[in-house]
């Protein structure tokens, strides 16, 4: 954490309270921290997979036993409803670091054997060096967790920014990795804006891989100061997920898991469920019956157990998600319920349902990242799965149906890294997160996850002992004298 920048104030979007103050770091920041990782790398990644393992096992008892004050940060910093980060946000993490605890000592590889009959050839998986990271802030603990655990089971060092919103538990992170035995250099955080401290770290020229969570065009910018360098990259973006509902789905349940899915941390979430494409048969009652569960939301103070929704993550970001709405009539859409900011300080806003959408309005195409979900009607499967896939982004996307034939199709013909079938939103360590198109690439979570920070090393061995070896004489022939000659001497 840098102490030479400029101070900057964490608020807490609820009230407008400061909750900490901190310096900003800059440029030079990175550098200093990516020299540490640098340095610190070789001996950690020379360290065996059961010394790593016991560091990572040792943290998430430290999560565990520091749960209170982690979930207490989580809600001042973010605003998100204290009953989604007790039973989501912090046990998921543990979770998470538990997995990565255990699979840095399955990190197997491909047999070694004879592939050519003159040579033994093996497999080497190794720690690709030092990770750059950058992660958003609506889900700051989550995501540090999902970008630096499986770096550092890997044997990687890394560089983490966390954005500049919610460092809080980002730090306390580090703070508990290094109560369980991580080393020095290591894991650092630099606090700092993505102007400065973000664009040096993804384009700095002495890191190994760059990973980054958070929206499409901030990906792009990312990506690009990563490729200037050569270096490798996985991104985790933005999404615009379909809730697709066919004309058997049990609607009582399509109706629960609409607006569980679309107001999950305030809808600030980019698998959040976005585009509900219902058909023509349930259409009017699936509206009517969102409609009036999401009248029953309990909107107010995070630190409330009774509170279902809390503020969005800044007025700045309220006020966009406004204007998104409040452009949507002259699109065409609906607005059934909500629309509107509610008459209590913070920056809340409203759950929202717009119906009767259009296929190209600005709400059903582009992220909104709150509280929102779009409606629109579907004329038969060929149509929905259609109306699906019409997006740029494929991170994730539900299907809902009774009929075992029609939800497999929908898992094979929808784009998305995660296909829920009569659910939508869960996720669990042993499975792979990410998605493909304007969603990013890559993935976080599970078994899968590790080959971003591993390169794979082929070792090639002589098992002959010959000297002279006969491929040898497709690049250069000898003369018997010469190697008459050479045997007299």
């Amino acid at each position: 954490m840098s102490t030479s920048g400029a101070r900057h104030q964490v608020i807490n979007p609820a009230d407008g309270t400061v909750v900490a103050e901190l310096a900003l770091g800059r440029a030079g920041d990175i550098d200093i921290a990516v020299a540490a990782a640098r340095a610190a790398q070789p001996r950690w990644s020379g360290s065996t997979p059961a010394e790593r393992s016991a560091v990572l096992f040792k943290l998430a008892e430290l999560l565990e036993a520091h749960a209170g004050e982690i979930i207490a940060e989580e809600v001042s910093q973010t605003g998100k409803p204290v009953r989604l980060a007790t039973e989501f946000d912090v046990p998921g993490s543990i979770d998470n670091i538990a997995f990565f605890a255990g699979a840095a000592r399955h990190l197997e590889g491909k047999a070694t054997a004879e592939y050519s009959a003159d040579h033994t050839s093996s497999i080497r998986r190794e720690a690709v060096g030092v990770v750059a990271t950058i992660t958003p802030w609506n889900y700051p603990l989550q995501m540090a967790v999902w970008k630096v655990i499986p770096a550092l089971a890997a044997g990687c060092a890394v560089v983490i920014k966390p954005a500049e919103l919610t460092p809080l538990t980002t730090l306390t992170l580090a703070r508990l990795a290094k109560e369980a035995g991580l080393p020095d250099g290591v894991l650092n955080v630099v606090t700092g804006s993505g102007a400065d401290a973000g664009q040096r770290l993804a384009g700095h020229p002495d890191v190994d891989v760059v990973t980054f969570t958070g929206s499409t065009p901030v990906g792009r910018k990312v990506m690009a100061a990563a490729a200037a360098q050569g270096h490798r990259t996985q991104l985790e973006l933005g999404g615009k997920a379909p809730f697709v509902v066919f004309e058997d789905a049990d609607l009582d349940a399509a109706v629960h898991g609409a607006v569980a899915g679309a107001l999950i941390n305030s809808g600030q979430d980019c698998t959040a469920a976005t585009r509900a494409i219902v058909a023509a048969n349930l259409y009017d009652d699936f509206v009517a019956g969102v409609a009036e569960l999401m009248g029953k939301i309990v909107v107010g103070d995070p630190h409330d157990p009774d509170t279902d929704l809390g503020p969005l993550i800044s007025f700045a970001h309220r006020d966009k998600v406004a204007a998104m709405v409040s452009r949507a009539p002259g699109q065409g859409a609906r607005v059934v319920t909500g629309g509107s900011a509610p008459d209590r300080p913070g920056a809340f806003y409203l759950p929202t349902l717009l119906a009767d959408v259009a296929e190209d309005s600005e709400v059903y195409r582009d992220e909104i990242f709150g509280p929102v979900l779009t409606v629109r009607r579907h004329d038969g499967d060929d149509d929905a799965l259609r109306q699906a896939n019409d997006t740029d982004f494929g991170l994730a996307a539900s299907a809902w149906t009774r009929d075992v034939y029609r939800a497999q199709r929908a898992s094979r013909e929808i784009n998305a890294g995660c296909v829920w079938i009569n659910d939508h939103i869960p996720i669990i360590s042993e499975m792979p997160h990410g998605g493909v198109g304007a969603s990013g690439f890559g993935k976080d979570m599970s078994d899968y996850s590790f080959e971003e920070y591993l390169t794979i090393k082929h070792v090639m061995s002589d098992i002959t002992g010959a000297v002279e070896k006969p491929w040898h004489r497709t690049i250069f022939s000898l003369r018997e004298e010469q190697k008459l000659s050479a045997r007299s001497r």
